[in-house]
């Protein structure tokens, strides 16, 4: 059980890994149709008969390269979702070995439900909102399973040290505010205003004369929100935002883990500590290096997966803290 959770886990970072270089790659719609790829369920079936499958969209031109990061994306989410769906029953068969059924169960629903958002962020031709659902759902399925992970590890830090609960609290605030600043990100990357602001810190030129924070954040109707809807004012602003939360996110976790480090007694936490700020360090320069050199793919898809490993530090440290006796 917990071997195949592990498994699931690596799996949900190799989806959230190929998700990130599917929407960079602009290979979103690479197969217009959900689930098959032009009216093919196997993509191989699309190759061989490529003028038969355009005849089904032909306003779509076939880019192979795309409709592959698309169909590689998809198969390995399925896999995914069948790996949670055999967890479930694993654990309603083990349930009398006092196996979690809870979290399974909910993760069914979530997978079920991220499955929902993948078709309509394809049927709705990358509709921003669904886009970044979709990315912040990726986030919670790998959460969810870390955290199931956690639960069958046993995993309790003695020392009957009640003061570190407080900072239980203050770990829990750090999660929601990792959260909104993955959701910020997740919002800019959805509408293309990765390269809205091309220099540092904020922005380019008279930048603040030009803030539409209403226009940021609206969703006009389009046939397609492919390379998105919004004008550059917008963009900057939804950029901007994402540089400001950065800020927020690093200002309060280098806090956190700075007043956690003095205050533990306990190796692990200290440790966890040190891991979350190298962790930080790592991804404010990625982030820093995206606008530098122009969002090279490889820097960009890096920057999903530590905001990914960061998620699941914080995760520990919570989980540690709360579980302190």
């Amino acid at each position: 059980m917990k071997k195949l959770v592990l498994l699931s886990i690596l799996l949900a970072m190799i989806v959230i890994i190929l998700g990130a270089y599917t929407r960079l790659t602009d290979a979103g719609l690479g197969c217009p149709d959900w689930p098959g790829c032009y009216g093919h369920l196997s993509f191989a079936d699309t190759t061989k008969h490529i003028e038969t499958s355009q005849q089904h969209f032909p306003d779509r031109p076939f880019e192979e390269h795309k409709a592959w990061n698309e169909m590689i994306h998809r198969y390995f989410a399925s896999t995914l979702g069948l790996v949670i769906v055999f967890i479930f029953l694993l654990s309603f068969i083990q349930r009398s070995y006092h196996r979690p059924l809870k979290l399974p169960f909910f993760l069914v629903c979530l997978v079920c439900f991220q499955g929902a958002l993948g078709m309509w962020t394809v049927t709705l031709n990358l509709l921003p909102v669904v886009v970044m659902g979709h990315l912040l759902g990726g986030f919670s399925v790998l959460s969810c399973l870390f955290l199931l992970y956690l639960r069958l590890t046993p995993y309790r830090i003695p020392g009957g040290d009640h003061r570190m609960r407080i900072y239980g609290k203050y770990a829990l605030l750090g999660l929601l505010i990792l959260t909104c600043q993955i959701a910020l990100g997740g919002w800019t990357s959805a509408n293309y205003a990765s390269l809205a602001c091309t220099e540092l810190p904020i922005c380019e030129g008279s930048w603040y004369e030009n803030l539409d924070f209403i226009g940021a954040f609206s969703v006009t109707a389009a046939e397609t929100y492919e390379y998105g809807t919004h004008d550059y004012a917008q963009r900057m602003t939804m950029h901007i935002l994402h540089r400001l939360g950065a800020l927020v996110t690093f200002i309060y976790l280098s806090w956190l883990a700075l007043g956690l480090y003095k205050a533990a007694t306990a190796n692990l936490i200290k440790r966890l500590c040190v891991l979350m700020m190298l962790v930080l360090g790592a991804q404010i320069i990625l982030g820093v290096s995206n606008v530098v050199f122009s969002l090279p793919i490889a820097v960009a898809v890096m920057h999903n997966f530590v905001a990914a490993c960061l998620l699941l530090v914080l995760i520990t440290l919570s989980y540690t803290l709360y579980r302190k006796t």
